[in-house]
C-alpha cells in the first residue's frame, strides 16, 4: 500500500500545476500563486514520503480531506472544471483508502483474535 499511497500523493501534487497553470488558470488570482497555494497541503506528505517517514500516511490523509472538500466544492460550483474537480476528489478518496487500509486490516485481525479465531480465520 505504500507504493499506492506515494503514487496518489504525487498524483494530487502533480494535478495542481496541470489544473491551475495549464487547463483552467484562475481569473482572479495569479496562476502561479494559486498553484503554490493548492500544492501546500500535500507537500508535507510528499516530503515525508521521500524521507521514508512512517508519519507520511497520516499527513497524506489529512491533506486528502482538504482536496476532497475542494474537489466536491469545485465540481458543484464550477461546471467548467467539473472533470478536474471530480478527479481531485477521487484521488483524495483513494488516498484516504490506501492510508487507512493497514489499520483496517489490523483492526479486523485483532477482532478475529479476540473472538477466538486464529490468524487464518479458523477456530
Amino acid at each position: 500500500m505504500r507504493a499506492a499511497t506515494a503514487l496518489l500523493v504525487f498524483a494530487l501534487l502533480g494535478l495542481q500545476p496541470v489544473w491551475y497553470l495549464w487547463l483552467a488558470a484562475p481569473q482572479v488570482l495569479p496562476p502561479m500563486f494559486a498553484t503554490v497555494l493548492m500544492m501546500l497541503p500535500i507537500l508535507p506528505a510528499a516530503l515525508l514520503l521521500l524521507l521514508r517517514r512512517p508519519s507520511a500516511g497520516l499527513w497524506a490523509g489529512i491533506a486528502a480531506l482538504f482536496y476532497f472538500s475542494h474537489g466536491v466544492m469545485e465540481a458543484w460550483a464550477n461546471p467548467a472544471v467539473r472533470g478536474l474537480a471530480l478527479l481531485e476528489a477521487a484521488l483524495a478518496v483513494a488516498l484516504v483508502f490506501t492510508v487507512s487500509w493497514p489499520g483496517l486490516v489490523a483492526r479486523r485481525r485483532g477482532a478475529k483474535l479476540a473472538a477466538g479465531h486464529g490468524p487464518d480465520g479458523q477456530r
